[in-house]
């Protein structure tokens, strides 16, 4: 009988670090989300993992541990929400905003200390390492004998088509544990997308799910040169109020992603044009939600909530781990698991 390898999944989302842990090897007994959407996105993808809905500091992981049945708990992986230490949410400010979710980290290190994982994984902005309470959680982890490592890493050098920070820990009790090396493959955004049928033609729900436009703003988009041009391109007539002041930022809102380079970062906003670099390269449209996952790296057959808004998908979306990414990093801890004997 083949050896089961449990992670747990905290503050999970619509499932983009489950998806990567299962892909290598990992059965997710366990996840933990308080946004509805995507508690049942979630559910509609990883039926077989037991989903706590609610928030996380109200659970009791005595009810983890009924569901674990006596097996260790190989990897407790999770993202805790830290949207004050964006760089977009500090506004290049050194300081972070004051935000309750900044707290959950917190949440991370109990389920450490009350579950006692094997190994440890988290992953989230960059700007959480400047963070009181990360430092500190960084040296519980290290008191319990984890010997955590961190660091920023570049997305894109491990195959995933876009350009995007993230900050990832790993610990481990059984010895000596890395972060994943970058693979150095490249794929771009005509790798993900190029391939796909029209709107118009499709059968996919998720990929009929796309912005819709006034006529200004669709003469702006068919103004914009093809194969990323942005709104720096446009004639003066097409110029914005809000873009004409000085040393006004977001140049990349309204402009188009370039086939044989890396997508920008897809964000909670990647299905509206005004938010960023999230036009089609060729077709006169913002991208759709399958094109958003797709370029996040989620399966084709990713399915999500009939019944979330637009608004939600594209948060969901944005906010999701990409699978790959996921996937790489889960599997150097499952060869780390392997060449322990455990």
């Amino acid at each position: 009988m083949k050896k089961k390898y449990f992670a747990i999944d905290l503050f999970s989302g619509c499932g983009g670090l489950s998806e990567g842990l299962r892909t290598a090897g990992f059965e997710v007994a366990a996840a933990f989300d308080n946004d509805e959407d995507s508690v049942a996105t979630y559910k509609l993808n990883h039926p077989s993992t037991k989903v706590f809905e609610g928030d996380i500091r109200n659970v009791d992981t005595a009810d983890v541990r009924k569901i674990l049945n006596g097996s260790p708990l190989h990897l407790l992986a999770g993202c805790p929400p830290c949207q004050g230490f964006s760089s977009m949410r500090r506004l290049n400010k050194k300081r972070s905003k004051r935000d309750s979710r900044n707290n959950l980290v917190l949440e991370y290190l109990r389920f450490v200390k009350e579950l006692k994982p094997l190994t440890i994984m988290m992953e989230n902005v960059p700007g959480l390492v400047n963070y009181t309470q990360f430092k500190y959680v960084v040296r519980e982890l290290g008191r319990l004998g984890y010997n955590p490592k961190f660091k920023p890493v570049s997305i894109q050098q491990y195959g995933v088509p876009q350009r995007r920070k993230r900050l990832v820990v790993v610990g481990s009790i059984l010895g000596n544990i890395d972060i994943a090396p970058a693979t150095g493959e490249k794929v771009t955004v005509r790798d993900m997308i190029g391939h796909l049928e029209s709107v118009a033609k499709t059968k996919d729900p998720a990929h009929k799910i796309v912005a819709s436009h006034t006529p200004k703003v669709m003469d702006r988009i068919k103004a914009t040169p093809k194969d990323g041009g942005s709104r720096n391109d446009l004639p003066k007539k097409f110029e914005l109020a809000c873009h004409k002041g000085k040393d006004v930022g977001f140049n990349d809102v309204y402009g188009r992603l370039r086939w044989d380079d890396y997508s920008t970062t897809i964000t909670g906003g990647c299905l509206n044009p005004s938010k960023g670099r999230f036009l089609h390269p060729k077709e006169n449209r913002a991208i759709t939600a399958r094109e958003a996952a797709l370029l996040q790296t989620f399966p084709r057959e990713y399915k999500f909530s009939e019944n979330a808004s637009k608004t939600s998908i594209a948060l969901q979306i944005g906010n999701a781990l990409p699978p790959k990414f996921s996937y790489i990093q889960s599997l150097n801890i499952m060869n780390h698991l392997v060449a322990a004997g455990k």
